[in-house]
């Protein structure tokens, strides 16, 4: 018997309102296990061979090599801030939020390159060096050529649509509700972590608005109270506005607490600007009790989620 195994609805407005992604970045280490050496350590301790390893550090820490690796780190710290969870390899990446985000992965990829080539080219100088900082632990066969080297490192983008899979299937009737039932627990999953993630993300940039509205009590050296106002940079307002646009976008329950919150922020920015709130004291009051009674109703709920 032939039946019609319907699809999710939120699956269906996951692959209408986002994509997936991942980012690779893959670096060289510049670590080596020294068999020679561990059996000289673990021999002088009277140890088992197995008992212990030495692993060499080819580069001694070299700053430029660091500054390559280490932005392995930032690009991984980026795209965990822009995106939501998936699965332990893809992120979901909101249609809205697509152009920005190409723009920026750009720029990373723009920027790593340009710290490997840095290193790259040290990189036969930083080895003449090792000789001497690794006395007669320098074997020269350890170091790969330049471009061995280079092929150790690679910056990727993955992108996906979000797969609707193939639900029209000669099945029977009981097993089609078991599949549309896991399906659609799969999905509702997926959708309450973003929703989660989305709500803790209002929180900090409502948060972080209304300590940069705030104001500071200080003493000079005359025991006179000064007020002195908090600085506000352009980061915080650019990440307030971009939720705002996002999240108009990308509500995938019509969660009315969630809305409610992006409306009444978006309300409290209309046409203020940095200056204005850097500088006029009547703006950055406003903005800052509109962002607390934002913040009293929205926090209390997110706190419980």
């Amino acid at each position: 018997m032939s039946d019609i195994l319907n699809k999710p609805s939120h699956i269906i407005s996951l692959a209408t309102s986002s994509v997936l992604v991942a980012v690779d970045v893959s670096v060289w280490s510049a670590t080596k296990q020294d068999r020679e050496i561990s059996n000289e350590v673990t021999h002088s301790k009277n140890a088992d061979q197995s008992a212990g390893r030495f692993v060499k550090n080819l580069l001694a820490n070299n700053a430029d090599h660091k500054a390559v690796v280490n932005y392995r780190q930032t690009v991984y710290n980026w795209v965990m801030r822009r995106t939501y969870d998936w699965n332990k390899t893809q992120r979901t990446l909101p249609h809205v939020s697509l152009p920005s985000f190409m723009a920026e992965y750009h720029a990373h990829e723009v920027e790593f390159k340009r710290l490997l080539e840095v290193f790259l080219a040290r990189y036969s100088t930083i080895v003449s060096d090792m000789a001497f900082k690794a006395g007669t632990m320098f074997n020269r066969n350890d170091y790969p050529t330049v471009e061995q080297v280079r092929s150790k490192f690679s910056m990727r983008l993955y992108r996906t649509e979000v797969p609707l899979g193939d639900f029209r299937c000669q099945i029977s009737q009981d097993l089609a509700d078991d599949m549309a039932e896991h399906y659609n627990k799969q999905a509702a999953e997926v959708i309450q972590r973003i929703l989660d993630d989305q709500s803790q993300r209002m929180v900090e940039v409502l948060t972080s608005l209304s300590h940069s509205c705030d104001v500071d009590e200080v003493e000079d050296k005359d025991g006179n109270v000064k007020i002195k106002r908090r600085k506000i940079f352009d980061t915080t307002i650019d990440k307030a506005r971009e939720m705002i646009n996002v999240y108009k976008e990308f509500n995938l329950t019509n969660d009315t607490d969630l809305e409610d919150a992006r409306a009444k922020l978006e309300m409290a920015l209309r046409g203020v600007t940095v200056e204005e709130l850097r500088e006029g004291e009547v703006s950055r009051v406003q903005v800052k009790d509109a962002v607390d009674d934002i913040l009293s109703k929205f926090a209390p709920r997110v706190a419980v989620i």
